[in-house]
C-alpha cells in the first residue's frame, strides 16, 4: 500500500473556499499569486514531497545521523532532495526575492510546508531552522551582517540553527551560563555549552550560522542580561569566502525516540578560546529578539505535529478501506457472511471520524494563523493590522500546544487502526507516532504554552485579544444560525463560546489572587477547552461554506461537502459536551494538586 501524505482536496478547500487566498493577489505585495499560480505552487510542492522527500523518511529513520571524528554525517539519501529544495527556492518561500525568497503569502506556504513536513519533517528541519535563524538576521542584523549572511541562509547555501538550551538552563533560559567577552573590536569571545541543538552540525552545507544566547560579562542576572550573538561555524572573510574554523563544534549527538534523521547535537563553544561572535541586535535584549521569532517557530512545530497526523490519518483511511477482517455486525449470526473491510466496523468508524474532525480543524487553524499574518501585511487600516497581529499572538499557544497534543492522539489512533501491523516498522504508522512526540516538548513544552496563554495572552491589552477572537467566532455562529442544516450546531458552538468567556474571566481573576498557583494548575485544561472551542469554530465555519456550496456542487464534490457537515455534527454533539464538563471543572478550580504534601506523591 502506497504511503500517503495529505489531502489535496481539503487543502484546496481551505485555501480557496475558506480563506480565499486569491484576494491577496489584489495587493501589490502579492500581485503575482493568483489562484492559478497558487495551484501550481501546491502541485509542485506535492510532486517534490511525494517523489523526492517521502522516499527518505524510512531510510533516514533507520540509518540516522552518525558522529564520526568530531563531525556529523546525515543519511546520504538526504543530499538530493536538499539540493532540489535549494534549486526550487523552497527554503524561504515568503521572503523577499532580493534575498532568495519567493515573496509568496504565508498562508500559501503552509500548503507546501504541509506536504514537505508530512513527507519527512526530520529532513525538513535542516532548512526550516535555517529560515528561522535567517529571520533573526533580517530583523536585528546590521547592514554588514545582512550582506554577509542573509541571502546565503535564505537560499540554504549556508544553514542555521538556534543555540538556547543548556544543561542547567532548559525552559529557564535566564539561568544560562554561556559567556561573551568583548574583544574591543566589535567582536566577542564566546564560551559555553548548548544541548539539544537541532541541526547543530551536519554535512549538507559548507557553513552553519548559529544565533547564540549568552551573557556579556557584568550583565544583569536572569533574562534581562541575555544578549544574542551570531556565531558561524567558519569565519567569513571580507570577500564572502570562508575563513578559519571558529571553535564551535559538536561534541556528541543524542540517540532519540524519533526524528532520527535530524542531528540533535551538544555544542561546545570556545574550548580553545577562539570562538568569535558578533552582537545581533542590542546588548541585553536577546530574549526580546527570541520572542519575535517565537511565533514563527511555534507555528512551524504545530505544522510538524500536524503533518505527522495528517499522513497517519490518510494511511489509516486507506488501510481501513482495504483491510478485510470480520463480518459485518449486522451479519454476525450468519455463518456464511463474507468478511468486510474494517471501515465498516462502528468502532473503527468512530476512530476515523475523530481523526477526521481534528485533522480538518487543525489544518484550518494553522492556515488561518498564517492568513492573519497575510492580512496584517496587506490591510491598510492600522486598527485592522493590530487586530490580525493580536489574533496571531493569542492563537500561537493553541497552534503549538493544543495542535501537537491532538496530532499525537491522531497518530496514536492511526497506529490503532492498523492493529498489530501498526506497531511494526514495516508500516509507517509507528514512525509517524514516534516523530510526532517531540513536537509536544520542544520550542516550549505544551505546559509552557498553556502558561503563556493564561499568564501573558489572556490579559494582554486588557483582554482585547480575547474579545477580538470571540468577535471572529461570533461572526461565524451568527451566519451559521441562518442555515437550517447547521443552525443547531451554531447554537452549541455559541453556548461553548459563552461558557469559555466565563471561564476566561474566572481564570484571569484567580491567577491574580492568592490562589494563583491553583489557577496555573488549571492552565493546561484551560488551553484544552480553548482549543476545543477554536476547533468547533473552524469546523462550523467549514460547514457553513459547505452548506452554501452543496446546492450547486458537482456530483463528485457532494460527498466532500456533506462530510464537512458531518464533521461539525460529530464535534458539536460528541466532543463539545465533554468540553463543557471540563469547563465546569475549571470553574471549580480544585486545589488538591497544589495542597498535597510533596511526600504524598510517593507511597
Amino acid at each position: 500500500m502506497a504511503q500517503q501524505i495529505s489531502d489535496r482536496r481539503d487543502i484546496d478547500f481551505v485555501l480557496h473556499e475558506q480563506l480565499n487566498v486569491d484576494q491577496f493577489s489584489k495587493s501589490e505585495m502579492y500581485a503575482e499569486f493568483n489562484k492559478k499560480t497558487v495551484d501550481l505552487i501546491v502541485s509542485e510542492a506535492r510532486n517534490l514531497a511525494v517523489k523526492e522527500i517521502l522516499p527518505t523518511r524510512k531510510e533516514g529513520d533507520e540509518i540516522g545521523c552518525k558522529f564520526e571524528n568530531g563531525s556529523v554525517i546525515v543519511p546520504e539519501i538526504f543530499r538530493k532532495p536538499f539540493e532540489l529544495l535549494k534549486e526550487g527556492e523552497w527554503t524561504a518561500m515568503p521572503e523577499d526575492p532580493e534575498y532568495g525568497g519567493q515573496g509568496m503569502p504565508r498562508s500559501v506556504t503552509m500548503a507546501a510546508a504541509e506536504y514537505f513536513n508530512g513527507a519527512n519533517y526530520a529532513f525538513m528541519m535542516y532548512s526550516g531552522l535555517t529560515h528561522g535563524a535567517g529571520k533573526l538576521v533580517e530583523s536585528f542584523g546590521t547592514d554588514e551582517q545582512k550582506a554577509t549572511y542573509l541571502k546565503k541562509m535564505f537560499t540554504c547555501e549556508w544553514t542555521g540553527t538556534m543555540l538556547l538550551t543548556e544543561p542547567e538552563a532548559g525552559s529557564d533560559v535566564g539561568a544560562l551560563t554561556s559567556k561573551a567577552v568583548p574583544n574591543g573590536d566589535g567582536t566577542y569571545s564566546i564560551t559555553g555549552q548548548k544541548i539539544f541543538i537541532s541541526s547543530g552540525d551536519h554535512n549538507l552545507a559548507e557553513n552553519i550560522i548559529h544565533p547564540v544566547l549568552a551573557r556579556i560579562e557584568g550583565a544583569p542576572a536572569g533574562t534581562k542580561g541575555i544578549s544574542l550573538f551570531l556565531v558561524p561555524k567558519y569565519l567569513v572573510n571580507a570577500d564572502g569566502s570562508l575563513g578559519e574554523y571558529n571553535d564551535i563544534g559538536c561534541v556528541g549527538i543524542e540517540e532519540k525516540m524519533g526524528i532520527h534523521g535530524n542531528s540533535t547535537c551538544t555544542m561546545s563553544m570556545g574550548e580553545k578560546g577562539k570562538c568569535i561572535g558578533t552582537l545581533l541586535g542590542e546588548e541585553n535584549k536577546g530574549m526580546r529578539a527570541m520572542f519575535l521569532m517565537m511565533n514563527e517557530a511555534r507555528l512551524l512545530v504545530g505544522m510538524q505535529g500536524f503533518a505527522c497526523a495528517t499522513a497517519s490519518y490518510m494511511n489509516a483511511v486507506n488501510y481501513a478501506k482495504e483491510r478485510i477482517q470480520g463480518k459485518s455486525l449486522l451479519e454476525f449470526m450468519n455463518p456464511d457472511a463474507p468478511g468486510v473491510a474494517i471501515i465498516n466496523h462502528p468502532d473503527v468508524r468512530r476512530q476515523l471520524m475523530t481523526m477526521k474532525v481534528y485533522i480538518e480543524g487543525m489544518r484550518s487553524l494553522l492556515y488561518y494563523v498564517a492568513w492573519c499574518e497575510d492580512m496584517a501585511n496587506t490591510v491598510e487600516d492600522a486598527t485592522e493590522k493590530e487586530k490580525y497581529h493580536d489574533l496571531v499572538e493569542l492563537l500561537i499557544p493553541i497552534a503549538k500546544g493544543y495542535v501537537t497534543d491532538k496530532a499525537f492522539e491522531v497518530c496514536n489512533s492511526g497506529m490503532q487502526i492498523y492493529g498489530g501491523y501498526g506497531f511494526i516498522k514495516e508500516f509507517p504508522q509507528e514512525q509517524l507516532m514516534r516523530d510526532c512526540r517531540i513536537t509536544m516538548i520542544y520550542e516550549g513544552t505544551n505546559g509552557i504554552q498553556s502558561m503563556d496563554l493564561l499568564g501573558r495572552k489572556l490579559g494582554m491589552k486588557k483582554g482585547k485579544l480575547v474579545m477580538d477572537l470571540m468577535g471572529e467566532i461570533m461572526a461565524v455562529t451568527g451566519a451559521a444560525k441562518n442555515i437550517d442544516s447547521i443552525k443547531d450546531f451554531a447554537v452549541k458552538v455559541e453556548e461553548a463560546l459563552n461558557k469559555l468567556g466565563e471561564v476566561a474571566m474566572h481564570m484571569g481573576k484567580t491567577a491574580m489572587s492568592e490562589k494563583a498557583l491553583t489557577a496555573f494548575a488549571f492552565s493546561y485544561p484551560f488551553m484544552e477547552v480553548t482549543g476545543d472551542v477554536v476547533m468547533a469554530w473552524m469546523l462550523l465555519w467549514r460547514a457553513q461554506i459547505a452548506a452554501d456550496a452543496l446546492e450547486k456542487a458537482k456530483k463528485k464534490d457532494k460527498p466532500f461537502y456533506e462530510g464537512q457537515l458531518k464533521s461539525a455534527q460529530f464535534f458539536c454533539n460528541t466532543v463539545l459536551p465533554t468540553t463543557l464538563g471540563k469547563m465546569n471543572s475549571i470553574l471549580g478550580t480544585d486545589g488538591a494538586a497544589i495542597e498535597i504534601d510533596e511526600a504524598s506523591f510517593i507511597g
